[in-house]
């Protein structure tokens, strides 16, 4: 008979764009169940995306019963619970606690003017001084700006603003709390300091009691309430760690604690994570640079913002014979878009595409930039159009690559992951325009994943970070780049790069 001790777990809650995931994970590393329940974006304005955080809640409710259940555990065998979610996302909530207006998301592009606004006041060399960052449209701080602009009477009831994970750690614990990876995406944190910018904050005119206490990443912020686990199923008094934002979340996932180690994750967006042993700024702003959920460390990260997304947006416009081909035989409508994909040569036959969606962020940080399908013959077919998004994402992250290369980050294994990952063709397009093999480890669970590392060390299973993914996270196979295409790939990448500047004016003209 197993002992007691045999049956402690750990779990691992991500509150993502299309729903919230919760993964146990055993005391080996291994999953034990998990479960998603999702809901949907709201775009009330092009370019606007909202979610009611209530929603976040209820599902996270429902999808942490469903893998405990799934799991074969119960909450007095979950020996510590670890946060992640979407990052920049605006949440709202009055004197009360209650939410004021649905979150603003990461992905709303509504904010142009209050970028500008923030380097007017601030300067945009000093901006990047006091937060390591430019101001950028998905970043929280333009978001309150925005309120206080176009909602004054919501702003008037504003008490904290949060991040998504951080609204369900207000709901399980209590406690108002963030840590300090996901505090570096709001433009208000001093990224070098590791603490809250107290001059951005003045510049800006934020109250320093509306924004929560930081922690480090595998820190306890909070217990489980009698109320939240009275809704959850999770004992009292569970510890919850602080957590982390979905991107260095992931990279824990993945292995991304030591300099040389970088990841390439298609989600939604798509981003390229590095590990930086010190602080490493881009002084044009075009890369992201962030505390990491390794204490004392930090991250440089570039993002293309529309990467899963932009075949997503394939599938629901221009796939419904492949939906209901899926529905009748249980196979998942993106492996079928891959099978398609396949059946392309390399290059997509001069057919590009330019995946700027919802904007871009990295390298060009314009809000305005849109899709663009370029070379279109009477040769190319579905397939080809499937394969151009799916080489046209890869040659966004090459960019993100190329930048990190120019500040003398190395790159000597690339880990990929994300739904980009389940997709063999996608992975060797990513090898083959990246140049280099890619790995994929066996844990296949993303930011959950890492949210559960940083949850062992907050439970006391391991001292540290690093010690934690060196004993759970584990290389399954490696794709190598086909010689062939090689050649097909620079002549795309080249073309790829030379169609943002010589379009870029025509999107003002066509906003």
């Amino acid at each position: 008979m197993a002992m007691a001790t045999d049956r402690k777990a750990l779990l691992g809650i991500d509150v993502g764009t299309s729903g919230v995931k919760a993964v146990v994970i055993d005391r080996e590393g291994r999953t034990l169940g998990q479960a998603t329940v999702g809901y949907e974006v709201s775009q009330p304005e092009p370019l606007w995306a909202e979610q009611n955080p209530e929603d976040w809640w209820e599902a996270a409710c429902a999808a942490i019963r469903l893998a405990l259940a799934r799991s074969d555990r119960r909450g007095e065998d979950i020996a510590g619970v670890g946060l992640t979610g979407q990052m920049h996302s605006l949440v709202l909530l009055d004197e009360a606690g209650h939410v004021i207006r649905p979150a603003i998301l990461w992905s709303d592009q509504r904010t142009e003017e209050e970028c500008a606004e923030i380097h007017e006041r601030v300067g945009f060399e000093r901006t990047i001084e006091w937060v390591a960052n430019p101001a950028l449209t998905n970043f929280t701080a333009t978001k309150l700006l925005w309120v206080k602009k176009h909602e004054p009477e919501h702003y008037a009831r504003i008490r904290r603003a949060l991040l998504p994970k951080d609204f369900i750690r207000y709901r399980l614990t209590g406690e108002l709390a963030t840590d300090v990876s996901d505090a570096s995406g709001t433009l208000w944190f001093d990224v070098k300091r590791r603490a809250w910018s107290e001059p951005m904050l003045d510049a800006l005119g934020v109250p320093r009691d509306w924004l929560p206490k930081v922690y480090e990443s595998p820190e306890v912020s909070g217990r489980v309430s009698e109320w939240a686990a009275a809704r959850t199923g999770l004992l009292p008094g569970t510890p919850v760690a602080a957590g982390a934002g979905d991107q260095a979340a992931g990279a824990v996932g993945n292995g991304i604690v030591r300099k040389g180690v970088v990841s390439s994750t298609i989600g939604t967006s798509g981003v390229v994570f590095a590990h930086a042993d010190e602080i490493v700024r881009d002084e044009k702003g075009r890369l992201h640079t962030f505390c990491h959920a390794v204490p004392g460390k930090w991250h440089v990260m570039a993002v293309t913002q529309s990467a899963g997304g932009s075949l997503q947006w394939f599938r629901n416009q221009f796939a419904d014979a492949e939906r209901a081909v899926a529905a009748q035989t249980g196979r998942d409508v993106y492996d079928l878009l891959s099978d398609e994909a396949r059946r392309v040569a390399a290059g997509s036959e001069g057919l590009v595409f330019l995946p700027y969606l919802m904007g871009e962020r990295t390298p060009h940080l314009d809000p305005q930039a849109k899709g663009v399908f370029f070379g279109i013959t009477p040769r190319h077919t579905r397939a080809h159009f499937v394969r151009a998004i799916l080489e046209g994402v890869a040659f966004s992250l090459r960019d993100g690559l190329a930048l990190m290369r120019d500040l003398r980050l190395t790159v000597e294994e690339i880990r990929v992951s994300g739904g980009g990952a389940k997709s063999e063709v996608w992975r060797e397009i990513q090898a083959g325009v990246f140049g280099q093999p890619v790995a994929v480890i066996e844990a296949n669970e993303g930011p959950a994943f890492g949210a559960a590392i940083l949850a062992s060390v907050a439970a006391g299973f391991f001292d540290d970070v690093v010690t934690a993914v060196d004993a759970w996270v584990r290389v399954e196979s490696i794709t190598h780049p086909v010689a062939n295409d090689a050649a097909a790939y620079e002549r795309g990448y080249s073309l790829y790069r030379a169609l943002y500047p010589a379009v870029r004016d025509l999107y003002r003209a066509n906003p």
